[in-house]
């Protein structure tokens, strides 16, 4: 009763707290733009058909009462609380009458599965790598280590991003140069080749920035773990240098880092807006670049939220399961 009380409880209703702060917020923004999604969509249709006054004004008020646009803000703002518990994100402004449910639906899986396999690896590559040069920091290869990921690290990502694409889809075309896959989807070697083919480009761009950035907070870490007495003393009882790097350093340094793992993952659901772009890959990023250029409000707030939820999950799952990770953390 003592743990649920005093630990679950406060942190769950600190995330219901941030969720309800985030949809608040998310609901308000797009209202305080000056630019009208309805006088948009209007002037999208009278492009290629004259419309009538009275017909201009029926579908108006059709219009705002498909988006949760109509009554005053209170209004507005409990029936968007009301979708938002039913799953209800309604109808695309550029793509109508596709939903956004849909469209999220259609492009979350390509994210998940980029960036999902992205972080994880760069996290464990760049948690390795930078203990090994903590704990050996005048070896050749920790040297060579340090130099490339410090030469990548101050590297602006789109520059990175753009630099592989044109060298090896443009110089040297080996990968393709957009898309997500090709031919018919199914579970086949034919199309799952395709997905690695497209996906590998992308995937490199976000583990080689994310990882230089690990592998540096993992050496500076792990090389203040390597002076402490524990590994002294482990050193001086000689045991071996296998069991003193994973048992105690590796373990120790990873401790930090967990958050930020999890806080990384819970950030897939707002996709990689730049790796997506640059790539023209189909995710979740992409999706909310065309919605910001087109004003599709629907859209933008539809992945804000995922975000929001995903991000505040992401951090009490966190919280939750830190002690399971630090022995020095205990339940109380």
């Amino acid at each position: 009763m003592t743990l649920l009380k005093e630990y679950i409880l406060p942190r769950i209703l600190q995330w219901l707290l941030v969720i309800f702060i985030g949809v608040t917020i998310t609901f308000l923004i797009p209202r305080l733009s000056p630019v009208n999604p309805v006088d948009q969509a209007l002037g999208r249709m009278s492009t290629f058909q004259s419309l009538s006054p009275e017909a201009t004004l029926e579908l108006r008020q059709s219009l705002q009462d498909l988006y949760g646009l109509n009554g005053t803000i209170l209004d507005q703002y409990i029936n968007f609380w009301k979708r938002v518990l039913q799953g209800d994100l309604g109808p695309s402004f550029t793509s109508f009458p596709m939903t956004v449910n849909a469209i999220i639906g259609n492009s979350i899986i390509w994210t998940i599965g980029l960036l999902g396999f992205s972080v994880i690896l760069a996290w464990v590559l760049g948690l390795i790598l930078g203990s090994l040069a903590g704990y050996f920091p005048n070896r050749w290869w920790s040297r060579v280590l340090e130099n490339s990921l410090i030469t990548i690290y101050p590297i602006p990502y789109y520059i990175l991003a753009f630099v592989l694409l044109m060298l090896f889809t443009y110089y040297l075309p080996i990968f393709p140069l957009v898309g997500g896959a090709r031919g018919t989807p199914g579970f086949t070697w034919a199309y799952i080749s395709t997905i690695l083919q497209h996906g590998f480009l992308p995937a490199l761009s976000i583990v080689l920035g994310a990882m230089a950035f690990r592998f540096i907070m993992s050496k500076a870490l792990a090389g203040s773990e390597r002076s402490s007495d524990y590994v002294q003393y482990a050193e001086m009882a000689t045991l071996p240098k296998r069991k003193i790097l994973f048992s105690y350093l590796i373990r120790n340094t990873m401790l930090p880092q967990v958050t930020d793992l999890g806080l990384s993952l819970g950030a897939i659901f707002e996709g990689a807006l730049i790796t997506e772009v640059v790539f023209a890959y189909p995710g979740i990023g992409n999706a909310l670049y065309n919605a910001i250029i087109s004003a599709d409000y629907n859209m933008i707030m539809g992945i804000t939220l995922l975000s929001i939820v995903g991000i505040a999950t992401a951090s009490l799952l966190v919280d939750l399961t830190y002690p399971l990770f630090d022995p020095r953390v205990r339940y109380r």
